[in-house]
């Protein structure tokens, strides 16, 4: 039986000062107003790893009617599991409230009643039944930031502490209930270096074809969870472990599989140093938006139906990163008299191009990146690029919008008319990360595209035999076990973890409530 606990958060260095002014805002509003409110989920985990949490989700004993009333700028979305989105200062906190667990739990038994302990109040009864609702154990766990303690209901403080993943019902029955939850499950490993337990990773394996009944909105947002906030590397490598990746992006799934993409090869991959270089520019705190991860696998799949030379790629990525045709055709020109090893979508530059020749081959090749951004929109385009890879297995599945694919287009449309009278000189090479989250400022997304391109490029230049940027090491990641977790990210999280509890003491960690 689950132990029933309560932790100082002070133990962590945790108080409500670390929360962010809107959300610490309705929290504060709705405890003057005498209700009970908590920090729930993902956020508490995040703040007790050191991580920057993604949002802030509160939870409170008010009633949604009443929470929309107590704010002026709000409104109550959903029906199966309404929240109220409060709108503070430009940022939206989402808030829910425990009647709607109540509601949803009325009729069925949620577990066992030898779960609860003897002594117990009815506010850890009404906290224990929203927490055995949630997905796993350690997105189970409430902060009061007015007493400054921690609330574990499922041992989720235990499962941080190993960096282990569990769902807090049986695993099965779990993912049967909400099949999202595998793609969340997956998301969270991979940004936080989590093993798996062989429950969940058993069931993750059964349930996975069930993603497919997920809606289009549905799956491109978790894709984007996954691929815009600092992760996307190991992301991929664990939706291709659990041939997610073949149902999702079945092209780039594919590439890998002809590839033999394994814990030694992963680092030769042209697609994940691409998503590496991604990786390094962005984070929780300093998200890129969808439009970048899209033009990325367009650019890629571009370059595996048609290999290009590499003074080709060089011009069109320094074209992008200096957003000047003339310093990006002396930057290209520089470094492709070195050979860069990023085969077979890379080929060397045997010959010298003229101005006018360069500019026809980076226009064509653009004009074929804006072509390949269909096999991710249309399924009939998918099918056809498929037969790149005849003996592949194709989903048919496409979720990204055509909205999204006309953006996209819109960045490289600089390539395709006209050029070599392009001229958007940059004179600050900063992310301006406020623009890249935004999606809408095309030079900010050109930039950040031809920086990710460069530095995958540059970082596959030839030394004598070896290559600059070529170990599973620099990628920050290893292939983890079904019950164990190597990866720098795990070892990070963890030593952080360790330091606070050595900082504090172990002796007055956990004040039990069974």
């Amino acid at each position: 039986m689950p132990k029933w606990n309560k932790v100082n958060g002070r133990v962590f260095g945790i108080t409500r000062w670390m929360i962010p002014s809107s959300p610490r805002k309705v929290l504060e509003a709705l405890h003057h107003e005498g209700f009970e409110a908590y920090l729930v989920g993902g956020c508490v985990r995040d703040l007790i790893l050191d991580r920057v949490p993604k949002d802030f989700d509160v939870i409170t004993t008010a009633g949604l009617t009443q929470v929309n009333k107590l704010f002026r700028r709000s409104r109550i979305v959903g029906r199966r599991f309404p929240i109220c989105m409060v709108h503070i200062q430009g940022t939206i906190t989402e808030v829910s409230s425990f009647d709607t667990t109540a509601k949803h739990s009325e009729g069925k038994e949620i577990t066992a009643h030898s779960q609860i302990p003897k002594k117990c109040d009815k506010k850890d009864l009404i906290r224990w039944r929203n927490s055995m609702e949630r997905d796993f154990t350690i997105n189970s766990l409430f902060f009061d930031p007015f007493s400054n303690v921690i609330y574990d209901y499922a041992e989720g403080m235990a499962d941080l502490r190993s960096l282990k993943l569990r769902t807090l019902i049986p695993a099965s029955l779990s993912f049967k209930l909400d099949c999202a939850r595998i793609l969340r499950g997956l998301r969270i490993a991979a940004r936080l270096g989590l093993s798996i337990s062989k429950e969940t990773e058993t069931a993750i394996r059964k349930f996975s074809p069930s993603i497919t009944s997920l809606d289009k909105f549905r799956l491109m947002m978790e894709l984007n969870y996954m691929l815009s906030y600092g992760a996307a590397v190991p992301s991929l490598y664990l939706l291709q472990r659990f041939n997610l990746l073949e149902i999702l992006l079945p092209f780039h799934a594919a590439y890998l599989n002809e590839q033999g993409i394994n814990k030694s090869s992963l680092s030769s991959v042209m697609l994940m140093k691409l998503f590496f270089n991604l990786d390094k520019l962005v984070s929780c705190a300093r998200p890129s938006n969808c439009n970048i991860w899209v033009a990325l696998l367009a650019f890629h799949l571009a370059l595996v139906n048609n290999p290009q030379n590499s003074l080709i790629v060089l011009a069109f990525a320094a074209t992008l990163y200096h957003g000047e045709w003339n310093e990006g055709v002396n930057y290209a020109r520089a470094k492709s008299l070195v050979e860069i090893n990023l085969r077979p979508e890379i080929t060397r530059s045997a010959e010298f191009k003229s101005e006018n020749e360069l500019a026809e081959g980076v226009t064509c090749f653009a004009l074929n990146v804006q072509g390949c951004i269909a096999a991710l929109t249309s399924a009939d385009c998918l099918l056809e690029a498929m037969s790149t890879f005849p003996a592949s297995s194709n989903s048919g599945l496409v979720f990204v919008s055509k909205k999204a694919a006309r953006d996209v287009a819109n960045i490289f449309e600089v390539l395709v008319n006209d050029v070599e009278s392009y001229k958007d000189k940059r004179k600050n090479f900063e992310v301006d990360y406020k623009q890249l989250g935004n999606g809408g400022f095309l030079r900010e997304n050109r930039y950040v595209l031809g920086k990710v391109i460069l530095e995958t490029l540059e970082g596959a230049i030839l030394q004598g035999n070896e290559n600059i940027l070529d170990s599973n090491q620099n990628l920050g990641i290893d292939a983890p076990t079904k019950e164990t977790s190597n990866s720098p990210v795990a070892d990070l999280v963890q030593e952080q973890l360790v330091k606070k509890i050595r900082k504090f003491g172990n002796c007055h960690l956990f004040l039990k409530l069974s």
